[in-house]
């Protein structure tokens, strides 16, 4: 170990700056869309059955809720632009925007250089946990997915059941594309009803049991037209382990609603950024 300077406390003792302070952001009319939503029906829905994905497609306008039905059970959510899948979730700058884990109000958005609000969460019933005596929360923007790659690296396994495999196989069925087509575009996830953190004395990813209950939701307004793929995770609860076929694991239930146009008529789909792409280059 290096020599300690003589400082090292006042150095550690800087206050922290926020790197990205977002009272400009947009604002978010919750009542607007709550009050929609208190006027739509649901259209259609659809199952992610557990250790699988499933995709499912919501127009601008519209709402989907993600909600465990029969057990205690995490999934991991990618969404895209439904007319161009280069248009993805970017969890990095919405954990930059909005911090590790997202909750009502706050939005996912979308990958350079298109930088836009894709779906705002309008209803968490989990938002009650806050932030734990251990640092985790719920529906984290910090971990990436369970992947193959990973699991062979770290135990030289072949496990197809993780939840990248799966988005990939369930996209690669939803635009009739081979799995090799459809791998590129499974990117770093939302972490649905996830209870994750950063340890204090090593700063490592940690997990535990989910306070997920039947019951429970997780609902989003669509602010552009969307394909979204959500995975049951192999963990399910996460509770013990994070890639298994011994954790008990349980269906997650997808439904997509619409409002009357009237309902929304102040409301307005958000356009891409509107930085001018030149990078200083006349």
């Amino acid at each position: 170990m290096c020599e300690v300077p003589k400082d090292a406390e006042a150095r550690r003792a800087v206050a922290p700056v926020i790197c990205y302070p977002n009272e400009t952001l947009p604002s978010v009319d919750l009542g607007l869309y709550r009050q929609a939503r208190g006027q739509a029906v649901k259209i259609s829905e659809v199952y992610a059955a557990p250790r699988e994905a499933a995709c499912f497609e919501v127009k601008a306008g519209q709402f989907f809720r993600i909600s465990s039905v029969e057990g205690s059970q995490v999934g991991d959510l990618n969404l895209w632009n439904a007319h161009n899948l280069s248009e993805r979730f970017y969890s990095g700058k919405t954990r930059a925007l909005h911090g590790t884990h997202i909750t009502e109000g706050e939005r996912m958005w979308s990958s350079l250089p298109y930088l836009r609000p894709m779906a705002t969460i309008i209803k968490d019933t989990l938002n009650w946990y806050g932030m734990d005596s251990f640092g985790g929360s719920v529906h984290d923007v910090i971990g990436t997915r369970c992947d193959p790659y990973t699991g062979n690296l770290l135990s030289d396994v072949h496990y197809h059941q993780c939840c990248h495999s799966n988005l990939t196989r369930a996209l690669a069925d939803h635009l009739g594309c081979s799995l090799a087509e459809a791998e590129p575009h499974i990117h770093d996830v939302l972490n649905v009803f996830m209870c994750t953190g950063f340890t204090r004395d090593t700063g490592q990813y940690f997990m535990k049991a989910s306070p997920v209950r039947p019951g429970d939701y997780l609902e989003f307004f669509a602010e552009i037209d969307l394909i979204g793929a959500l995975s049951a995770c192999p963990g399910g609860d996460c509770s013990s382990e994070h890639t298994s076929d011994a954790a008990a694991c349980y269906p997650l239930l997808i439904e997509v609603f619409e409002a009357p146009a009237e309902a929304l008529a102040a409301w307005r789909s958000p356009q891409e950024n509107g930085y001018d792409r030149s990078h200083g280059h006349l």
